[in-house]
């Protein structure tokens, strides 16, 4: 299970790495606003973010390397939980999601990124993962339940829960 946990959590930072490519002047004005930085701050630190969450992907797939980029992914998840316990409440597009979604900061957008910090910090100390043939199929089904939490989130019933 470790494998596909490993293999979920690199291309999760890899896609999120891409996506700041693509939309880096949305996502640099969210960096900004979530680190409480001046706008012309915000490429600087999406530039750092989606370094860095590139370097912890590729360095989870790679054996000799798997702790210290589990450990890189905790610590940068545990950040962005960080900065967004700091704007709790406040009404921004946090860049979690691939659509732009001005939204007060809930329990969910926190939730998130704690939830995969304590996932990498976990993977971090368990023994390195024996790849078998279902961990690609694991990581894809993951992704999806992790989108799809992520669109219900959304649901009128459910945001107004986790605002709470």
């Amino acid at each position: 299970m470790s494998a596909a946990l490993t293999l979920f959590l690199a291309v999760l930072l890899l896609a999120s790495a891409l996506h700041k490519v693509a939309a880096r002047d949305r996502l640099a004005m969210s960096a900004a606003r979530l680190a409480g930085a001046p706008l012309p701050l915000g490429q600087p630190l999406l530039f750092a973010a989606l370094s860095i969450e590139a370097l912890a992907g590729a360095a989870l797939l790679v054996a000799p390397l798997h702790q210290a980029g589990a450990v890189a992914t905790g610590g940068l998840w545990t950040l962005y939980a960080i900065t967004l316990i700091a704007r709790r409440g406040q009404v921004l597009d946090c860049g979690c999601d691939l659509f732009s979604r001005e939204k007060p900061v809930d329990a969910f957008a926190i939730a998130r990124p704690l939830g995969l910090a304590l996932l990498a910090f976990t993977l971090a100390v368990v023994p390195k993962p024996a790849w078998t043939v279902d961990a690609p199929f694991a990581a894809i089904a993951l992704l999806a339940l992790w989108f799809a939490a992520g669109e219900l989130a959304q649901l009128p019933h459910l945001a107004r829960i986790s605002r709470r």
